[in-house]
């Protein structure tokens, strides 16, 4: 006999995205998408419902036909809600939290819905004392307060091995208050605004419960003065440091999603393992080294999905990526992304 294996596209399919990368997410994705052979419909989220609809427009304009790629504007509880439960959807990828993925889960599971989805993250970011300070200093700094720290994959628990914790605490926190809080447009700006009300209330939150759990708020830790007339009612956050909590405590186990970073000293390796891992996300980690047989021995046993050493948002869009526990089901990327949005088929033919 001879067997042939297919593969054919799932049909209609649904990418729901999240608003802190409000072009490049749903891009990403609607591109493999229809690569396959698809029609998407993309549900961007009503915080930043602009990108996507430019996105949209200027598919049309390039030449894609009406109706393969359909931008539909609203609420998760509204058309998130209908493109999960709509029958002839055949597969939903979904960006964003790990509360509304659970009900994107629920609702995808009565029709066996394939679905991808993408959650939240706190991640480890371990620094051992042979590191190239330097490096790991502004590599920690981007990774604590890029995008306003408004990245799943921001490396937002910072473990130090205690003999060099002190001199990171220091000069990561000089480095810090360094950054320039105002407006995106200004080239000179490192850091803009958090996206709403809603979500500088949430960094709020935190900031004053890591106060209550013990922590020291070593840098940062409320709303600055305004900063000129057009930022002056922005939702702008310093970033701030906080030092001597607990490690399981709720601050160093919920995402915040905001430029708020912890620093905890370790004092082994087979300590700060347990750390990394004391948490019901598995998204990223980065580790800062220079022993080789250090970073293959501590990355086989971090339950994250990525695993940076000595940098942090290196990505190969050929990879899967992914993460363990509650940051998600499913992989993209590259092949990944090809089989999620395609169905096999086998062909047998006797001879």
């Amino acid at each position: 006999k001879r067997v042939l294996l297919t593969r054919r596209p799932r049909g209609v399919v649904g990418v729901i995205s999240p608003w802190n990368w409000p072009y490049t997410m749903p891009a990403e994705l609607i591109a493999p998408a229809l690569a396959c052979g698809n029609t998407a419909i993309a549900k961007p989220s009503e915080i930043t419902p602009m990108s996507a609809f430019l996105l949209g427009e200027i598919c049309g304009e390039a030449g894609l036909p009406d109706g393969v790629l359909n931008v539909v504007q609203g609420t998760g509880q509204n058309v998130g809600a209908a493109m999960t439960a709509h029958p002839k959807i055949a597969a939903i990828s979904f960006t964003g939290g790990t509360v509304t993925g659970r009900k994107v889960a629920e609702s995808c599971a009565p029709q066996f819905k394939k679905v991808s989805l993408e959650l939240g993250g706190k991640n480890p970011n371990i620094i051992f004392a042979d590191a190239d300070m330097d490096a790991a200093i502004a590599g920690s700094l981007r990774s604590s307060f890029a995008n306003q720290g408004q990245v799943c994959l921001c490396g937002s628990r910072v473990f130090v091995e205690r003999s060099a914790y002190s001199q990171f605490v220091d000069r990561f926190v000089a480095a810090a208050s360094k950054l320039k809080i105002g407006d995106p447009l200004d080239s000179g700006t490192d850091q803009g605004a958090i996206v709403s009300q809603m979500q500088l209330d949430k960094v709020k939150f935190y900031v004053d419960l890591a106060k209550q759990e013990g922590g020291k708020v070593a840098l940062g830790g409320s709303s600055p003065e305004a900063i000129n007339d057009r930022c002056r009612d922005g939702y702008f956050f310093p970033p701030t440091v906080i030092t001597d909590l607990p490690v399981g405590c709720r601050v160093n186990r919920e995402e915040i999603f905001g430029p708020v970073v912890t620093i905890t000293p370790f004092e082994s390796e087979e300590e700060v393992l347990g750390y990394a891992n004391d948490c019901d996300y598995g998204l990223a980690s980065s580790v800062w080294t220079q022993n080789v047989s250090r970073v293959y021995r501590v990355a086989e046993r971090i339950h994250a999905g990525t695993v940076w050493v000595n940098c942090w948002m290196v990505r190969d869009l050929r990879v899967p990526f992914g993460g363990m526990k509650q940051s998600g089901v499913g992989r993209e990327g590259g092949e990944e992304t090809m089989r999620f949005f395609t169905e096999p088929k086998n062909v047998c033919i006797a001879k």
